[in-house]
């Protein structure tokens, strides 16, 4: 009996040890970090996978119906595979970086658990880091806020066309014209004025807005628009993190210089208070 009531009390033992270990682990996950490295990714691979898909439909669009002349949208065809290659490199350089800010996270958080216990300090090395990234995430927002606007001016294209062809459909609208209804793609820049067609009319527009290159294109265009505002949405809550961050260890790093300077002046006074103890039984004896 006495041996099984051993056992059950060892087991017990190991089992709280064990949720213990388990608390203190989940105790140092940066849980902002992880959510907004979760959105990071989320963000930017809705954004570089429907984007990549979109350019390609488009032009696959463009070719079929809007430019029919190879040399008219050369350049057109041209920037689309440039910015097909700026899309690897975001999608590839943005994985990196939030691993890293997740790691930050992970260091940052431990570090400042530890300060707070008194058993670490902080280096100069590492503020300096955490400055780093702040300035390096802000950088990137901007750049993602401006890339989430230009990412607009296709919705916008698309939806206005859409609008056209709904309208056309409309059993409300009275059109004596139909043929009088025109999309012309020229007047936005996207190919040339010489271009042929350059533009879609009536029947042959409601057809266009019928293919799949159309509805795949116009509906990746907004899943990339969404993807872009959610990684403008996850880099600034790096950046809020990061500021934190840095507040935290600079707060640490001023506390540890007052309380080692407390201790000095305290340490000083004990040693004044045994010397004059010294003093005072050296002239009573």
């Amino acid at each position: 009996m006495e041996s099984n009531a051993e056992e059950t009390q060892d087991e017990g033992q190991e089992s709280k040890g064990c949720f213990e270990c388990c608390i203190k682990c989940l105790g140092g996950v940066p849980y902002a970090s992880l959510v907004a490295t979760i959105l990071c990714f989320s963000g930017v691979a809705l954004f570089c996978g429907c984007g990549h898909v979109a350019l390609t439909s488009t032009l696959t669009m463009l070719e079929n119906h809007f430019s029919r002349v190879s040399s008219d949208h050369a350049t057109l065809a041209l920037v689309i595979q440039i910015f097909q290659y700026i899309i690897y490199g975001i999608a590839s350089f943005f994985f990196v970086y939030a691993i890293i800010l997740l790691a930050e996270g992970f260091y940052t958080t431990s570090a400042i658990k530890k300060e707070l216990q008194s058993d670490f300090k902080t280096t100069v090395c590492g503020r300096c880091i955490t400055a780093f990234f702040m300035f390096l995430t802000y950088i990137l927002a901007l750049a993602f806020l401006a890339i989430f606007g230009f990412t607009g001016i296709p919705v916008f294209l698309f939806f206005n066309m859409w609008t056209t062809c709904a309208a056309m459909r409309s059993p409300d609208a009275n059109i004596t014209s139909p043929d009088s209804i025109c999309v012309d793609v020229r007047q936005y820049g996207i190919i040339p004025w010489n271009a042929t067609p350059g533009k879609a009319c009536g029947a042959t527009l409601g057809d266009i807005c019928n293919t799949s290159e159309f509805y795949l294109s116009y509906h990746l265009y907004i899943v990339a628009f969404a993807g872009a505002g959610a990684t403008v949405i996850a880099l600034i809550h790096y950046l809020m993190i990061l500021s934190a961050n840095w507040a935290y260890l600079k707060s640490a790093v001023s506390t540890h210089d007052y309380q080692d300077i407390k201790t000095k002046d305290d340490q000083d006074l004990e040693a004044e208070a045994r010397s004059k103890e010294g003093q005072n039984s050296s002239s009573y004896s």
